[in-house]
């Protein structure tokens, strides 16, 4: 099946991107993006042999132009800014890319000092600007997929008066964007429905972090016993054996990356583009995706990319969930249409979400407590002794 043909150049960027990693499995990648195996390698070779361009089916611009002079260079450095909003040292690595891959039309490259007085000279950077740059200190996930941020920006409206709200999922290792949708609300099922596009695509991560509130959780909502609730999504994602955990009530800090994320989706693109409806976000949103993962150097990744850093996961999805597995010495339950289950003749509130679900129950090292476990998480503690 050959690639769709809308997002052909983004499609074939992202495929290679994720295929050049070391230990990358091609034929996984293939099928997830819909090729044959022959066209992926055609493609990896096409790559391998010398950069993006040659993923193009268009002809090449001319590798240099020695008639330009220095003006010519700082206009292409002024659009570069105006186009991207980047700073000095995000703009210096792509030229340096550029002139790599024959890309970059000019004979010299400006240091990162000189493209600094560029934007000064042409208004385009304020020394309130350049105070408020500070250095932090990063904490990332060791390797990719160990860990996926999820959350929803705040919505806007777009020229129809149809609400946005963009749904943004960030792998913590990499920085990679692995989803950036335009939905047209903030329901489970349509989480549900853009999560399992990724999963086909991606694999599945080991842990999600989300926030506390709707559609996510129940913002540690607790039941008549004081045990936590949970949602009908945080349900499907154990199933899958995905590890959910939600940031802290009003620590929003908790999910840093995936905020510095939306704050640099805003400054980038949202708040420079006028967009008419849903459908006309969505492609904006997938314009911009390709040149944040494979195009715009990352400075807490050492200038590199998020896609030369990112590897998809080996844990693939499956359409059909299998049953839990539990041990054969654990004490299984049914849970009844109210959440309850009963054990040792005392009842115990697990949650709605697992009604017709079975759990296993598993005793602590403390003499009368039990661990009800559903799949392989934990969902509630039982204390015989109250």
């Amino acid at each position: 099946m050959p690639f769709k043909i809308k997002t052909v150049m983004m499609q074939r960027i992202e495929f290679v991107s994720l295929a050049s990693q070391e230990g990358a499995n091609i034929s996984l990648l293939c099928k997830r993006f819909g090729i044959t195996r022959r066209t992926g390698y055609k493609w990896l070779k096409r790559y391998k042999e010398g950069d993006f361009r040659n993923l193009l089916d268009a002809s090449r611009r001319p590798k240099s132009s020695p008639q330009r002079v220095s003006k010519e260079i700082e206009n292409y450095i002024v659009k570069k800014r105006e186009d991207d909003h980047w700073g000095s040292k995000k703009i210096h690595k792509i030229i340096l890319n550029e002139k790599e891959s024959g890309v970059y039309p000019y004979v010299q490259v400006p240091c990162k000092n000189t493209i600094t007085s560029i934007f000064r000279r042409n208004g385009l950077i304020s020394e309130e600007t350049s105070e408020k740059a500070r250095h932090w200190q990063r904490f990332e996930h060791e390797n990719p997929n160990d860990l996926w941020q999820m959350d929803f920006k705040g919505y806007f409206k777009t020229e129809d008066k149809t609400e946005c709200h963009p749904l943004t999922i960030l792998d913590d290792h990499s920085r990679y964007n692995i989803g950036l949708f335009a939905c047209k609300n903030e329901t489970g099922s349509i989480v549900k429905e853009r999560l399992i596009m990724v999963f086909h695509k991606y694999g599945l991560p080991n842990r999600m972090l989300m926030d506390n509130g709707s559609p996510w959780g129940t913002g540690y909502q607790k039941t008549q016993d004081n045990t936590r609730a949970f949602s009908e999504l945080e349900r499907w994602l154990i199933t899958l054996n995905i590890c959910v955990s939600h940031g802290k009530p009003y620590h929003p800090q908790t999910q840093g990356k995936d905020e510095r994320f939306h704050r640099t989706l805003k400054s980038e693109l949202l708040q420079y583009e006028r967009f008419f409806n849903i459908e006309h976000c969505q492609k904006g949103f997938d314009k911009w995706r390709e040149k944040y993962n494979c195009l715009r150097p990352h400075e807490s990744l050492n200038l590199s990319t998020p896609s030369s850093v990112y590897k998809a996961s080996s844990r693939s999805y499956c359409e059909i969930i299998k049953p839990p597995e539990y041990n054969i010495s654990d004490e299984k339950r049914k849970v009844d249409d109210r959440g309850i289950i009963s054990f040792k003749g005392k009842q115990f509130k697990v949650g709605k979400a697992f009604r017709g679900e079975t759990v296993a129950l598993r005793p602590d090292l403390e003499a009368g407590i039990y661990n009800a476990y559903y799949y392989n998480q934990i969902i509630r503690t039982l204390n015989l002794k109250e």
